[in-house]
């Protein structure tokens, strides 16, 4: 729980307050040959205090969606016999070195490119799953009609809607995205999610009194599925899974202020992609709006390469793969 508070915590700062450092620390360890001391210790430590937890539920697998439990979890291994299955699921579009260990079972992952990348670093191509990033199955279209949900949802039906989101920290610049687009020229309407910040929530009911356009905010809502079916953009940090959902519900992206590290290479995947369009400033948000919402061919293009590359199944696929695999060894052990 330390190193778990010690690890969140300097990352939230430090992406904030001296995001060029972050980078710099992302690109080092990516390019490293070596596992540093310090998270060798750390995943020692984490594995130790781990032993009592798998003795006590005793389970098939462990399944990690992030890279620090993965790397834990591979020092398990090597230090018990008696490990369970691991597997790995990278829940962004590109893959840091700091997922790559050498005893886990199965890597999940969102992309052929991210295959080939492991398998450079020595990751076996049969150890790699290339299923998407798992959602929930809610997010892929369904029959309700447009005007039916905005009508549930209390959304305005005769303005474009853009759904505007931060993560579920609310760390995006929320409120000045909301104010920069008040020079839309098409009629909009926006829907805001503050994730789990009540702070942030509270400063984007003031910014929206502020702006001559309607403005939803929320809080952390279970059904934003919901709203990326009713709205006519997203424009978001490019988050792994708020865009892998976002691809899968086949709504047009504008990215902006992404995080250093993972972030600014989801971002790069999605662009090359043809699936979202990314502005390197707040003032090109009104632009690239207007370039979605007024521009047929523009959004269709978008939508299309959404379609391609969103992956509704991915969730049931890596559930079948462990599955599998679960079953293969206990006929093996038995």
């Amino acid at each position: 729980m330390v190193v778990s508070r010690i690890v969140s915590d300097g990352y939230l700062r430090m992406v904030k307050t001296i995001p060029q450092m972050y980078r710099y620390i992302y690109d080092r360890a990516e390019r490293a040959t070596e596992i540093g001391r310090l998270r060798t210790w750390a995943h020692q430590l984490t594995a130790a205090n781990l032993r009592p937890l798998i003795l006590q539920e005793r389970p098939d697998v462990v399944v990690c969606t992030h890279a620090f439990p993965c790397g834990a979890m591979a020092e398990y291994k090597r230090s018990f016999s008696d490990a369970p299955l691991v597997v790995g699921i990278v829940t962004d579009f590109a893959v840091h070195g700091f997922w790559v260990h050498e005893n886990i079972d199965r890597y999940v992952v969102a992309t052929n490119a991210m295959r080939d990348a492991l398998s450079a670093r020595g990751v076996s191509p049969d150890a790699v799953c290339v299923t998407g990033i798992p959602v929930r199955p809610e997010f892929a279209p369904n029959a309700e009609n447009s005007d039916r949900l905005r009508e549930r949802l209390d959304l305005p039906r005769d303005r474009y809607v853009a759904l505007l989101m931060g993560g579920g920290l609310g760390i995006a610049p929320l409120e000045r995205m909301l104010c920069a687009l008040r020079t839309v020229r098409a009629p909009l309407a926006a829907v805001v999610v503050a994730g789990k910040n009540a702070r942030i929530e509270r400063r984007l009911a003031t910014a929206a009194e502020s702006v001559d356009y309607p403005v939803r905010t929320l809080r952390f809502v279970d059904n934003i599925y919901d709203y990326m079916h009713a709205a006519d953009v997203f424009v978001t940090k490019p988050g792994g899974l708020s865009t892998a959902e976002a691809l899968v519900a086949q709504i047009p992206m504008v990215l902006c202020k992404p995080l250093p590290g993972q972030e600014e290479r989801n971002a790069r995947v999605l662009v090359e992609a043809g699936a979202a369009l990314r502005t390197r400033r707040i003032a090109e948000l009104p632009t690239a709006l207007d370039a979605v919402l007024s521009d047929e061919n523009q959004r269709a293009r978008l939508v299309a390469a959404a379609r391609r590359l969103g992956r509704p199944n991915a969730a049931r696929e890596a559930a079948s793969m462990i599955a599998r695999l679960v079953r293969v060894r206990k006929e093996i052990v038995a």
